[in-house]
């Protein structure tokens, strides 16, 4: 990846933390950290790698995105708006009762969302249905998915990682959202799924490990997975949670917490101070 082109990436990575802020503002409610920790993935994936449309969010062979850590939904809705598939001024209304912007992504109600989410590790399943389906009919579209490192504590996630594995589903991604902290303290002290690499491996996946905040990274564990044959693939990437904002980064208390009038306005500060810096 060219130093312009990753600068652009990293550059997109801030505006979707900066929408992602501006949604959960209003309502004073959303999950914030993990959507920051996302959001580099988010904007390789979305801005680089995927073929979609958002002129035709539906096209039978576009690439598909399953967000398990569906209440990551900030950064996702920021990242679609960015995108084109629904207007930036609808993330105003985030949470609102009458928006289609739920607290979980919502595959019905919003354009350019395949899959809704709600209880944690039902997410990779869908996205295995998806790849599954792709074989079958013979199609050349990609499956990606994200999962949260917490969340892979919950066993139907084991179960899809194994038929992934045993079906040899090669056109399925998946990142692991490794900013080692959940909601009740880090994943360590909850329960620890390390080593995560070699609990992949052992069900057949291609594992490779990456920084999560690193365009050209990601990118490249992209690329590897469309060329892996016979394996699906795992990118584990190290992020940190709350990403961007110097208060909130590996805070386990920004995990679902949202910022004071005076934190925003902090917070607002320092992305638009990085991205001005990206953008020189």
């Amino acid at each position: 990846m060219e130093q312009e082109q990753k600068k652009k990436m990293l550059s997109l990575g801030m505006k979707i933390r900066e929408q992602a802020l501006k949604a959960v503002q209003v309502p004073n409610s959303g999950h914030i950290g993990g959507s920051f920790s996302e959001a580099d993935i988010l904007a390789v994936l979305y801005f680089d790698k995927m073929n979609i449309d958002p002129e035709n969010p539906r096209m039978q062979d576009r690439d598909r995105f399953v967000l398990s850590k569906g209440h990551a939904s900030p950064a996702l809705y920021a990242t679609l708006a960015l995108r084109g598939f629904f207007p930036v001024e609808e993330l105003k209304t985030f949470r609102n009762a009458d928006s289609d912007l739920s607290g979980h992504v919502e595959m019905t109600k919003v354009r350019g969302v395949d899959m809704s989410a709600g209880s944690l590790g039902q997410g990779l399943s869908a996205a295995v249905g998806m790849a599954v389906s792709g074989q079958i009919y013979q199609k050349d579209y990609r499956v990606y998915a994200m999962v949260g490192d917490g969340e892979i504590q919950e066993g139907q996630i084991w179960e899809a990682v194994m038929a992934a594995g045993n079906y040899k589903l090669d056109n399925l991604m998946l990142f692991v959202d490794n900013n080692n902290l959940q909601i009740d303290g880090t994943v360590e002290e909850v329960m620890s799924p390390y080593p995560i690499d070699d609990k992949f491996k052992a069900f057949n996946w291609n594992v490779i490990c990456i920084d999560g905040h690193d365009p050209e990274a990601i990118a490249a564990a992209v690329e590897q997975a469309g060329a892996c044959k016979g394996k699906p693939t795992v990118a584990i990437a190290k992020t940190v949670k709350g990403k961007g904002v110097s208060f909130m980064e590996n805070n386990v208390n920004w995990h679902g917490k949202t910022p004071t009038p005076e934190q925003y306005e902090q917070a607002f500060k320092e992305i638009r101070e990085q991205i001005e810096e990206l953008e020189v």
